[in-house]
């Protein structure tokens, strides 16, 4: 019988995979929290969606030199400890946020500075744990480890925002993001628990000729820079959070319960989509799966622009973000299947850059396409805006539609140096 719900062998089988996993269900969980946090905080503050879009904005050019810089580290040292740094820097930024809730008059600007800090060594975390994916789980197993990464990271998104909204109407902000600071000690706890995970070789130095290399490297792989671009299309036309609290507010009547459901929504979607996993292992077009995953997801925004239900928005937005997660499962695998181990770090810091840029421009678009035309426009004019990028990039990289994991040749084994024999009992 075809497997239908995720497949838990990774779990089962490697001990430094189940301990990364279980840490980040907690530490994901407190992360939803403060992003919601910080955008009601910073509507309530100012009454301005396009503030609330610069707040998220403001992130990127943190994000995207902790991504290429971190990914240089991540080649170069042992990424359990730059993990375990990692999290003490994190859970310091978000205390940050829960001091200036707790003042008589809270002010705007840590909401940029501590989040833009945040956004900085989230861009260091996220490549170096990707690297280190494929130092713990083997080839064969990578799509399954990737769709139980996934459930965590949804279900996060599903609990963490309704959560969010609940505590801010009844314990008030500084709660919020106080636990997200002691849900920084589950992630250091499992990082700690990890063995040593030092690339091939010991790492290369990192630096700027480390960052050009990787980005040389994938300058050269078309299949590869096409997953990054389309993730861009979708993400940066077809994100419409940053009017969440105007929609939530204005058009749907409510207060921070329906935010936390509008945030809630796509995140739920994706949960769904992510237990159904058991079948992506036999999917040999990863590409075309990921341009129908983001057809879906640009009709589906679209519509829910122009819908005045609150129920009916969010079963659009939630059949988007199970479109969503679809995609990014066979993203990643591509990358990780055919990266070698060296460049892991590089590429995957290109990536998370990608991956959590994207969304912080998009809400930037947002708020200007919305002081523009107003919430709804932004989010139906996103949409197709994202459909009509598809098909430029269909033209532009016909390799992403003609892929075929039957054609690659490479050794399931070549990118992992020390493997799934070093670590199942570990």
């Amino acid at each position: 019988m075809p497997r239908v719900f995720a497949d838990l062998t990774p779990l089962r089988r490697h001990n430094a995979f189940r301990r990364l996993w279980l840490g980040q269900i907690i530490s994901g969980l407190g992360s939803q929290l403060t992003i919601v946090g910080v955008a009601y905080q910073a509507y309530r503050l100012t009454g301005s969606t396009l503030v609330v879009g610069l707040v998220s904005l403001v992130q990127l050019g943190p994000l995207l030199i902790g991504s290429l810089g971190g990914g240089a580290i991540a080649d170069a040292q042992d990424r359990r400890r730059l993990l375990i740094v990692t999290q003490l820097i994190l859970a310091a930024t978000s205390a940050g946020l829960a001091t200036n809730a707790l003042l008589p008059h809270p002010q705007l600007w840590p909401l940029f500075a501590c989040t833009a800090a945040s956004a900085a060594f989230q861009g260091v975390d996220g490549p170096t744990r990707k690297a280190a994916l494929p130092m713990i789980v083997p080839v064969a197993d990578l799509p399954a480890a990737l769709a139980l990464q996934q459930i965590v990271f949804q279900l996060a998104q599903v609990v963490g925002p309704a959560l969010a909204g609940l505590l801010i109407a009844t314990a008030g902000l500084s709660l919020v993001f106080w636990l997200d600071v002691v849900s920084f000690g589950a992630a250091l706890i499992a990082a700690w628990l990890l063995p040593r995970l030092v690339p091939v070789g010991g790492g290369r130095k990192a630096g700027l000729a480390s960052v050009t290399e990787g980005l040389r490297y994938l300058r050269g792989q078309r299949l590869l820079a096409a997953t990054y671009w389309i993730d861009l299309d979708a993400m940066v036309f077809g994100m419409p959070r940053a009017v969440f609290p105007a929609l939530a507010i204005g058009l749907f009547g409510g207060g921070a319960r329906t935010l936390g459901l509008l945030y809630a929504a796509p995140a739920a979607g994706a949960l769904v989509g992510a237990l159904f996993t058991g079948w992506v292992a036999r999917v040999h077009h990863q590409g075309r799966a990921v341009v129908t995953c983001v057809l879906i997801w640009g009709l589906a925004i679209a519509v829910f622009g122009a819908v005045p239900l609150l129920w009916l928005a969010l079963a659009l937005l939630a059949l988007a973000g199970a479109a969503d997660v679809v995609s990014a499962i066979f993203r990643s695998s591509i990358l990780q299947a055919t990266v070698p181990d060296e460049l892991q770090g590089r590429l995957s810091g290109t990536y998370i850059a990608v991956v959590t840029g994207g969304p912080r421009l998009g809400d930037g678009e947002a708020g200007v396409a919305a002081a523009i035309g107003g919430p709804q426009f932004a989010v139906w004019s996103g949409g197709l805006a994202c459909i009509a990028g598809l098909g430029v990039l269909l033209w532009r990289a016909p390799e992403l539609w003609r892929q075929d994991t039957r054609h690659d040749t490479r050794d399931d084994d070549s990118t992992l140096p020390h493997r799934a024999g070093d670590h199942r009992g570990d």
